[in-house]
């Protein structure tokens, strides 16, 4: 089952970090992440060219509401983002039952080794089961982005299959693992 999320007027907070909607003045954090050769080719996407490139990106997360800024309390930067999005899961039979959706993550490569994605994906877990209400989350990684593998594993998400998936802003297939998290196993995430 298909729920819309908006977290234009959502704000969690962590230890270290801040998630909250994106706003136009954090163009020149978004390019200064993005624009870095391999952070956004390991989500499915070719690192940002020009601000111009930023500028598209940021619009859409405006528009769409469904993705967080992750700012870095200490320093005051939006250092990456967290988005809920559609989940495979709605299509597959076997969950159909089920109001799940997906989440993806990028972090700046300035970060990375912090543990600061786990700290930010346990707080939008924490949302979407005790605020939103969902059954279930799915999260995936192509084969080769082992960071974001360990990232999910830590969350307490457990495999559920291998797909190809297609690219189309890499116009290249990914080989992905697909991983969920159910409500009730929630216990283990904080691991």
């Amino acid at each position: 089952m298909e729920q819309r999320v908006d977290v234009s007027g959502v704000v969690l907070t962590t230890e270290r970090l801040l998630l909250r909607p994106w706003q136009e003045s954090d163009l020149e954090d978004l390019f200064a992440y993005a624009s870095v050769p391999g952070v956004g080719e390991m989500a499915g996407w070719p690192h940002h060219r020009t601000r111009e490139d930023s500028q598209e990106v940021l619009r859409g997360f405006m528009e769409k509401k469904d993705v967080f800024a992750i700012v870095h309390k200490k320093d005051g930067k939006v250092i990456g983002s967290l988005g809920i999005h559609n989940s495979w899961a709605a299509n597959d039979p076997k969950y159909s039952d089920l109001v799940v959706k997906d989440i993806g993550f990028v972090l700046s490569r300035d970060y990375w080794g912090q543990g600061l994605v786990p700290e930010a994906a346990r707080a939008v877990v924490d949302y979407c089961f005790d605020v939103l209400g969902l059954d279930a989350l799915t999260c995936g990684y192509f084969v080769d982005n082992h960071r974001s593998r360990r990232v999910i594993e830590k969350l307490g998400f457990h495999y559920v299959k291998t797909v190809l998936l297609h690219s189309e802003a890499l116009e290249r297939m990914f080989e992905t693992k697909c991983y969920i998290l159910f409500r009730g196993q929630r216990a283990t995430a904080a691991n």
